[in-house]
């Protein structure tokens, strides 16, 4: 097995979800990512917790959605209780085939969120990680070899998180006690949003692994102006590119793609949250210094900013705001590497994806 393996369960089980004795686990990979799946076993064995391995097969996937009726779903109730009886969940992404769910009805997938939407609400209570595998697929994906992409995934996790951490530290303290962020690149994203009383967290690979973003939410009800985001979004098998969206008091009343964009209307209508904005990220891991069609990735890059229609996280809603609640959280990207500025209170903090504190 390649020692790398064995270092990303490490950061897993000791950085990212603060592995100990004792702690039920319930891990969700699919057959590819076998290695990282038995690699931590070996480390939740060494601590002494007790692990649960579920498989996460897109084929399975496909052919229970497409069995399915609109009306079929409900939530499943075991699969809750085994989600409230975990302390730790671990989600890991792979792929043998990225379009596997490309021919799913996109009604029928909005239905099936909506059904397990209190289940993804019981998970992100526990300590969890989202990561990912490098798998053929992805690499091929992105445009890489298989060994260019291990190369690509490994130097994003395995790094030194402490000193991410601290770099990142200098714009949680800018955005902190902000109260108006606006994002101007070129002629097309013109966009503000109120972001006082909500709390501003630095990103620095627990939940998310890669990690390398300062994010928050925006008050629902603030964000005004129009966004072209210009890096593709890959959504349930399918690529969208060229998303437009207007915002009047919080809501898009405007959208438009140039590709698929019935994909990016089907998100929208998934209900009424849908329609708003759940957070608001700047990516900040100069490690991650190409586009994958990957967003667990590509939201983490140095030169972006991203934005996510949908659910808000608890944990960036201040008690005295109201939390944007949705059955989708879908994440899309604006490249800020050219005529582009973010700008806080008024005074400009990064510009052409540079930051006012990096040297």
């Amino acid at each position: 097995m390649d020692p790398r393996i064995r270092e990303h369960a490490e950061i897993i089980a000791h950085h990212s979800v603060d592995l100990q004795a004792g702690d039920d686990v319930v891990i969700t990979a699919p057959p590819v990512a076998d290695d990282l799946v038995v690699a931590l076993h070996e480390v939740i064995g060494d601590v002494g917790a007790n692990p649960i391995s579920l498989s996460s097969d897109d084929r399975a996937q496909r052919a229970y959605l497409r069995a399915s009726e609109e009306d079929d779903f409900e939530t499943p109730s075991h699969t809750e209780a085994l989600i409230e009886e975990t302390d730790v969940y671990i989600a890991i992404r792979a792929n043998e085939n990225v379009t596997e769910t490309s021919d799913v009805d996109a009604e029928i997938n909005a239905a099936y969120r909506r059904a397990q939407k209190p289940i993804t609400a019981e998970r992100l209570s526990k300590r969890w990680c989202l990561t990912q595998f490098p798998a053929p697929a992805n690499a091929q994906l992105a445009e890489l070899s298989t060994e260019g992409y291990e190369n690509f995934v490994w130097d994003a996790v395995n790094k030194d998180w402490d000193e991410q951490r601290e770099f990142q530290a200098n714009m949680v303290e800018i955005l902190d006690p902000a109260d108006e962020v606006r994002i101007k690149s070129g002629d097309t994203t013109d966009v503000t949003m109120s972001v006082a009383g909500n709390p501003v967290l630095n990103d620095y690979g627990e939940k998310n692994l890669p990690g390398g973003e300062v994010f928050t939410a925006p008050v629902a009800d603030s964000v005004e102006g129009e966004v072209l985001f210009d890096k593709p979004l890959y959504h349930q098998g399918r690529e969208v590119t060229g998303v437009y969206l207007e915002f009047e008091d919080g809501e898009v009343v405007d959208h438009a793609a140039d590709k698929n964009e019935e994909v990016l209307t089907e998100v929208l209508e998934t209900d009424e949250g849908a329609r708003r904005l759940g957070e608001l990220g700047i990516g900040m891991n100069r490690e991650i210094d190409q586009f994958t069609y990957n967003m667990l990735f590509d939201e983490k890059m140095g030169d972006t900013v991203h934005m996510a229609v949908g659910r808000a996280y608890e944990d960036t809603v201040g008690e005295d705001n109201e939390q944007n609640d949705s059955a989708v959280h879908v994440d899309m990207i604006v490249d800020m590497s050219e005529d582009s500025r973010i700008e806080v209170d008024g005074e400009v903090v990064q510009e052409d994806g540079s930051f006012v504190f990096e040297e």
